[in-house]
């Protein structure tokens, strides 16, 4: 997981609303295969080691369903440590009748779902980044079928499905925004991304260390697509993880200088793109 770790800027956690608690600590325990690390009455912090945690999930006061045509949450996606782990996982999925969709992306090879709420949900493993084809600093990606032949016959599957794996990441973030244009320079000029694959004039991914994507902007809500409301399931906020505090210091600096806010609780920095969306900075 080279591309999540020092000296890579990544997405390292992301936390969503819900309308029911409960209800959800069931999905993405039995479903996607969690485990409860943290628990209060309104809030759950999600694990898959034992001692960190890359999703979180809350129930806002006197929340209201998922908003429509808003921006926000597309996906967040879980990265698997190897093949095998997909493969494990279709089978699970298979055995409780989960209804999934699938895509090869040439870079990677992904399943996808949504929790009880409509919040999106990606399940990924990379290809070896030797793999990847670069042409002019843009990276191939696609949307071809998932060939599930090669991948269950392949790859030797548990008997037991055993949750997700200990070495599983946050892979990356999918957004929607209201524009690309200033979303553009927000996330390159403020944070320090680099655009590595362009949808048209609808969608651009963006990583650091030539990854892939760590996290992908789109417009498919349509353009001046609003910010839901803050008591609306969806996203709450998402983390980004700087690899020092020089670093993270000069990105600061870069956010309130292309006139973004950015403020600072308890030594953490928090900023919003320009659709609203909020980012956490950690080291």
């Amino acid at each position: 997981m080279r591309f999540h770790s020092k000296p890579i800027t990544f997405v390292s956690h992301v936390k969503i609303k819900v309308e029911n608690l409960e209800r959800s600590l069931t999905f993405y325990q039995e479903v996607i295969g969690f485990k409860i690390l943290e628990q209060t009455k309104t809030t759950a912090t999600l694990t898959t080691d034992g001692k960190t945690s890359v999703l979180s999930i809350e129930q806002p006061e006197n929340v209201v369903p998922k908003q429509g045509r808003t921006t926000g949450l597309y996906h967040f996606a879980l990265l698997l440590p190897h093949r095998s782990d997909l493969a494990n996982i279709v089978n699970h999925f298979s055995k409780n009748d989960i209804r999934i969709g699938s895509s090869d992306h040439l870079v990677s090879e992904a399943l996808y779902l949504s929790d009880p709420d409509g919040n999106g949900i990606e399940i990924y493993v990379d290809r070896d980044p030797s793999e990847w084809d670069w042409n002019n600093g843009e990276v191939a990606m696609t949307v071809d079928p998932l060939n599930f032949v090669d991948l269950l016959s392949s790859e030797k599957q548990e008997q037991v499905w055993k949750g997700l794996p200990a070495g599983t990441v946050m892979g990356h973030i999918h957004l929607h925004v209201s524009e690309l244009k200033k979303t553009e320079e927000f996330y390159t000029q403020g944070l320090g991304f680099e655009v590595v694959s362009r949808y048209g004039t609808q969608a651009l991914f963006i990583s650091t260390g030539k990854y892939h994507h760590h996290i992908g902007l789109n417009t498919w809500a349509g353009l001046g697509a609003p910010a839901p409301p803050k008591n609306s399931v969806g996203l709450e906020s998402f983390t980004l993880n700087l690899p020092n505090e020089a670093a993270r210091d000069h990105v600061v600096a870069n956010v309130k200088n292309i006139g973004a806010s950015i403020t600072e609780e308890n030594d953490l920095f928090i900023t919003s793109d320009p659709s609203g969306n909020r980012i956490h900075l950690r080291i």
